[in-house]
Formats: structure tokens, sequence, C-alpha cells
């Protein structure tokens, strides 16, 4: 078992069932998190055979970075697990903080047909120490803080549901990472019974939507999930959502040319919401070699963004990254592994 996987009331009951001191998990977690220690030898107010039984009992083993790629205010990363699978992360830049896009899933099963991580079906989920390692991976090679997460990366997030609450439970944790519920944000192509169950979570983590049509025909044509969960099942348990949590939700909404980027999807996007509360982020579609699909125009996407506004719906236009790096959603990895 790694460390990194245990949250601090577990390990407060692995020191007990080992008799020994709760307080000792809160020294190994500020070891782990806030001194950044990398072996157990470096915890020094901790006695000898505790460190021993530690080391054969907890693996402290972070990801291996492969290799990464930088533009304004962007950098890539990409990690190999123990097992030599692969996955990226994506430190973002803003004038709010350093937000980074965590994968959650070695490939993924939603086969979205705009998204270059589902060309490569899913293999396995991420444990929690593995969602963990990419924050404190970049962290360290950037010297930086991170001060919001993104769980938007490989994967569905609520198709890993454990080990993704796991994952969140232990960087909000203040006498770990101590990364704010606040500044936390779960996305999803969809999965009704998911977004019902999370909206009984007592955490104020914010929750995205990955909608990207305004009705059922077009949906059902760019997201599979849709056949399974029409949009007006989504819409109702969004609607849920916001009544049992009195949360914001945002709608991610990528621009598709003339897929989904007429003014009459516009229109309709705009009935759909209405009287809702959320917020459409619009994001200029990052094209790839592999499929077909291309950005909108930006005179399109500035139609959109007016027709939203004039229905009194909240919407902004996502900042453009990482333009000169492989920035699609699993493009470096599916790059990386073409190359080998």
């Amino acid at each position: 078992m790694n460390i990194y996987d245990y949250r601090l009331d577990e390990l407060k009951e692995y020191f007990k069932k080992n008799n020994e001191k709760e307080f000792k998990a809160i020294q190994v977690y500020e070891w782990l998190y806030k001194k950044r220690v990398k072996s157990f030898e470096e915890m020094t107010n901790i006695k000898r055979d505790t460190l021993e039984q530690l080391k054969n009992d907890f693996s402290i083993e972070r990801l291996k970075l492969l290799t990464k790629q930088k533009d304004i205010d962007v950098c890539k990363y990409l990690f190999e697990l123990k097992d030599s699978n692969k996955i990226e992360a994506v430190l973002m830049k803003h004038d709010y903080g350093n937000s980074l896009c965590v994968s959650t899933q070695v490939g993924c099963n939603m086969g979205c047909a705009f998204c270059e991580s589902g060309r490569l079906k899913k293999v396995r989920n991420l444990n929690a120490y593995e969602m963990v390692s990419q924050i404190l991976q970049v962290e360290e090679d950037l010297n930086i803080r991170i001060s919001h997460i993104v769980l938007m990366g490989i994967g569905e997030p609520f198709d890993n549901y454990d080990n993704v609450i796991k994952f969140i439970d232990i960087v909000n944790e203040p006498k770990g990472i101590d990364i704010g519920a606040r500044h936390i944000t779960v996305s999803t192509s969809g999965l009704v019974p998911k977004i019902n169950e999370f909206s009984n979570n007592s955490k104020q983590v914010n929750l995205a939507i990955s909608l990207h049509a305004p009705n059922n025909k077009i949906r059902n044509e760019i997201m599979s999930v849709n056949k399974a969960y029409p949009i007006e099942q989504l819409i109702q348990s969004v609607k849920n959502y916001i009544e049992k949590t009195n949360r914001r939700v945002t709608f991610e909404y990528i621009m598709l040319d003339k897929i989904n980027d007429t003014e009459e999807c516009a229109k309709e996007l705009s009935n759909l919401l209405r009287g809702i509360n959320c917020y459409v982020n619009l994001i200029p579609y990052n094209e790839t070699s592999h499929i077909k699909f291309k950005s909108s125009k930006k005179e399109q996407i500035m139609k959109f963004y007016d027709i939203l506004k004039k229905n009194n719906i909240n919407v902004t236009i996502r900042k453009e990254f990482g333009r000169k790096v492989s920035a699609a959603c699993g493009q470096l990895r599916s790059n990386y592994e073409e190359e080998k």
C-alpha cells in the first residue's frame, strides 16, 4: 500500500491498531505534505522501530515524470505509473492562482467523439495516491503552490467515484495539502446516478457538467453517454443537485465548427438552462490530427456568447492554453505512445 493513499483518519487508525499514539499520524502527514520528504528516514522525530514498521507496511513512491511541454502560462506533464501505464496532468496559471488538471483513469470509456483521451480505452482506475502524486510532482518541479484542482484530465471522474472522493478528502485535509473544497472542481460527462450520489457529499466541492450540446440529437452523435442518460435526465439531476447543495453548477461547452455552434444551438441552450443556477464555460476546441472536428471560428464563438448573454445566461469564454504543446486532453500520451 502506498502511504499517499491514506486519509488522515485511516492513518490514525493504523497507528492505533499498532498500539501507537494517534498523533503519530499527524506527524507523518506533516512530513509528507508540509515538509515533502521522499523517504521515511527523513522523518527525524519518529522513533526507529516505528519507521521500520512504516517501511514494512507502506511504499512512499511517487509517479515517474517522463516528459513535459511548456507554453505561456501552461505546462503539460506525462507521468508513468508503476505498471508502466501513462497519464497526463496540466498546470495552468491564472490570475487567481495555479490550477492543476488531474487525470483520474488510464484511458476513458465514455467514447466522446471529439476527445483524444477516449481513443485509448480505459485500462484501469487510478488510485487516490496516483492522483495525489500528480500534485506533489508538479509543485516540486515548478516550485509553486497549486491553489486549484480540476478533475478534468484523462478519464471520467465519476466512473472512479470512490477513489476520487478519497483523493478529495486527502488533498482537502488541513494537515495535508490543504486545498479548499471550493477550489476543487469535479467534471462529469453526465453519469446521472453518480451526480445524484455526489449531491449527498457534505464537502463544498464544485460540480462541472460536460454538456457540449443543447439537444439529444447532437449530443447522441458526439457523446455516447447521452444514450444512457439523455439530456432531460441529466438536467433534472443537476436541478436536484442544486436544490440539495445550494451550489452553482458549471456547464462546459466545447465549440465545434458547424456541429454545435450555430445560433439555433445557442438559442436552444438558453432555453434548456433558463432558471438554473449555473454558468456556461465556452471552450475553444483543441484540434488534433486524429480527430475530424475543427474549432469554431472566433466570430462564431462571440455570436454564440452574445445570444446566451442576451438570454440572461451567465457565460464565459475559456482562455486558450497550450496551442504550442499537445494541448488536447490525452494528446501528449497518445503522441508519446505512437513515437515509441
